[in-house]
Formats: structure tokens, C-alpha cells, sequence
């Protein structure tokens, strides 16, 4: 699979086509709530047309706000999914010039403001994480927290019994195979990772 990539921080790009001025916003988002709030804050009222389309994940939803069907928020989420991106939001904004554009003048404006202004951004990989967890003594437990954070895993929830620790931890895909092996040999076998969601 290739890589994917969100938006280190918000981006604009304007561009004026047959006297219809466009104004793109692009930002990460994490949630469709994130996208949809992003959306309100940046449309314009006075605008003729505030277009959108947000990816995350599986999930995407886009926009055409007045625009003829398919000329306006499909190109948007178009231009996001070409340029590899995801949990990621673009608005586009049109002031009417007066010159009609035709559908596919729309498309070409609209999908190209949303992928010159993703092109503006600065873009940063997306690393696929997964939930597991983790039991170990009370011993071993500064030792396995070390080697969580030098795997790139974060602990999320710590629960102690008389036994020792269970963490909940978050660790990205591609370290999982390292991790499992460091664990085991820590504590000679006898704590594994079990993931929380299926690979």
C-alpha cells in the first residue's frame, strides 16, 4: 500500500479563473466533527459557492453547495485522494465573475485550487497505529516502558494487581514484530503482546 499523508498545519491557495476568484483552505483533521467545524469557520457568506470534501479513513463526505452535481466537491475529494492524502479537509471557495466556467471548467477549477493548495501544505506520513497489550512484573516494568518508547509506542492505560502491571499500549504497525520479540526476551516468555483489534 502506498504511503499516506496529512497536513502538518492549515493551507491556502487563491487563484482567479475566467474572472471567478477561488480561494482554497486545507487542514488535518481527525474527526468528521473536526472537518464539518473547519467547514463553518471558513466559509464565507458572501461567497456564491462554499464547496467541500473531507477523507479520513474510510469515511469521506463531500459538498457541490449550489454547483452543478459532481462539478465541485467530488474533484475536491479527488484532488485529496491523488494527492495521498487523508484525515484531511479542503474548502473551496468561488466568487462568481460572471463568465459561466461550464461542468467540466468546474471540475478542472475546483479539483485544481483543492490539489494546488494540498500542494502548498506541508505534508506529513500518517503511521498506522494498532492497540495492544502487555503484562510484566513489577520488576521488569521500567524496563519494558524503555523499550515501549524506543519502538515509538506510547502507554495509554496502566492497571496493577498484586502481580505486576498491565499496560495498554499504542504502537505503530510496522514496529509490532520488533516489540513482541523484545518483550518476550525481557521477560523469558512469559508476557505477550496481544493486539486489541485484528491486523
Amino acid at each position: 500500500m502506498s504511503s499516506l499523508f496529512t497536513l502538518e498545519a492549515p493551507c491556502s491557495y487563491r487563484e482567479e479563473i475566467r474572472k471567478s476568484r477561488f480561494l482554497a483552505h486545507a487542514a488535518p483533521v481527525s474527526s468528521a466533527d473536526d472537518a464539518m467545524a473547519f467547514f463553518a469557520r471558513h466559509s464565507d457568506p458572501t461567497a456564491t459557492h462554499n464547496c467541500w470534501a473531507y477523507r479520513i479513513g474510510a469515511s469521506y463526505r463531500f459538498n457541490d453547495d449550489g454547483e452543478p452535481g459532481g462539478t465541485a466537491g467530488r474533484p475536491i475529494l479527488q484532488a485529496i485522494d491523488g494527492q495521498s492524502c487523508d484525515r484531511v479537509a479542503v474548502l473551496v471557495v468561488r466568487w462568481f465573475g460572471g463568465t459561466l466556467l461550464g461542468a467540466g471548467g468546474l471540475v478542472r477549477a475546483y479539483g485544481g485550487c483543492a490539489a494546488n493548495c494540498l500542494r502548498l501544505g506541508r505534508r506529513v506520513p500518517l503511521v498506522e497505529v494498532t492497540e495492544a497489550e502487555v503484562s510484566c512484573t513489577f520488576a521488569e516494568l521500567p524496563l519494558f516502558k524503555a523499550r515501549l518508547r524506543s519502538h515509538g509506542a506510547e502507554v495509554v492505560q496502566e492497571h496493577f494487581d498484586e502481580h505486576g502491571a498491565r499496560l495498554s499500549i499504542k504502537v505503530p504497525r510496522a514496529n509490532l514484530d520488533a516489540l513482541k520479540q523484545v518483550l518476550t526476551g525481557l521477560s523469558r516468555g512469559r508476557s505477550v503482546l496481544e493486539l486489541r483489534d485484528a491486523p
